[in-house]
């Protein structure tokens, strides 16, 4: 069963007119979610530290003692002749993800509260085209999931909006479900929505992705009145496809359902993510958008194997410096 919407701004446009408004709304935006998202990406990527890793590639990351297993081909011998010991010569590991992002914008992603400053939908973007500008930096391959193909370039978050703004109406992005395009074993998919729909059809589509053995991300973006139900006295609800409403006498006598209701939808979301060694993270549009992301990126180093940073850490810098010395 889906878990209740709290009231929605209906339109008395016929759904198509409202949809390509909608749509160029969503274009005209993306030159500003994109500066927005550049400057949140900037403020993560101070907080971030160097989580490098040692492995096959072309660049030196650091010089440590020599160990018995190690083969007497990795010593560096002008390292270890200014010193009492063997030395090692490591180098950073170079092997790129490839990481498949999707944002929802379906109609119910429209909407915002007099508690946010924001619709669902720019925040997710936002997050997405943020998300997009660090993993680049850090050295991985993204791509909008069933749209795009993955892009290495620093221009990758600017491609990705671009194919947003050509595709607003498409059904890869306006249905509500990721595309169910077939993700290879090794990459991750991240996934920006309400989650609102239906448990079974939200089910059917991650178990779809998740069927490769691709690692994943579940961000729940909710509106913070879609949390707690504010609203007291006489209410109109309105519907996200066009002219449907509902008036509550007493809305406030529906909060502790509606919370129930909202409540065991998540926590089934959680259980799916949990069962298939996903992650899920919830995210209300009153809050910064610095906060998701930044947790975001830390579980990607933790369970994607780390991520590599084009702003070392001081230590890293050092040992660089000794390096080329």
């Amino acid at each position: 069963m889906a878990a209740p919407r709290g009231p929605l701004p209906g339109q008395s446009q016929p759904g198509v007119f409202r949809l390509e408004r909608d749509a160029h709304a969503v274009a005209e935006r993306l030159p500003d979610l994109l500066i927005e998202a550049d400057r949140i990406a900037q403020t993560v990527a101070h907080g971030i530290h160097g989580r490098r890793r040692a492995g096959p590639g072309e660049t030196f990351w650091q010089f440590r003692t020599y160990e018995q297993q190690d083969s007497a081909q990795l010593i560096d011998w002008r390292r270890s002749a200014s010193s009492d010991h063997l030395y090692v010569r490591e180098r950073e590991w170079e092997a790129a993800h490839t990481l498949w992002l999707w944002p929802d914008l379906s109609p119910s992603m429209s909407f915002q509260s007099h508690l946010a400053t924001t619709t669902k939908r720019d925040r997710a973007l936002v997050l997405m085209l943020a998300a997009a500008e660090l993993l680049v930096r850090g050295g991985e391959r993204v791509g909008l999931l069933g749209i795009t193909p993955p892009y290495a370039s620093r221009r990758a978050s600017t491609r990705l909006a671009e194919a947003i703004a050509s595709h607003t109406e498409s059904p890869l992005l306006v249905s509500g479900r990721p595309s169910p395009a077939r993700v290879s074993r090794f990459s991750g998919v991240l996934l920006f929505s309400d989650f609102l729909d239906p448990i079974d059809e939200i089910r059917e589509s991650i178990e779809t992705l998740a069927a490769s053995g691709a690692s994943g991300h579940l961000i729940q973006v909710l509106d913070p009145a879609e949390e707690t139900l504010p609203y007291e006295g006489r209410t109109e609800f309105l519907g996200v496809e066009g002219s449907e409403s509902w008036i509550a006498d007493r809305a406030e006598s529906l909060r502790e359902r509606y919370q129930a209701r909202l409540k065991a939808h998540r926590e089934e979301l959680q259980a799916l993510a949990t069962r298939l060694g996903w992650s899920f993270m919830v995210h209300h549009t009153d809050r910064p958008p610095t906060e998701p992301l930044l947790t975001l990126i830390m579980r990607l180093e933790g369970r994607d194997g780390g991520y590599r940073w084009q702003q070392p850490t001081a230590q890293a810098s050092a040992r660089q410096a000794e390096g080329r010395s």
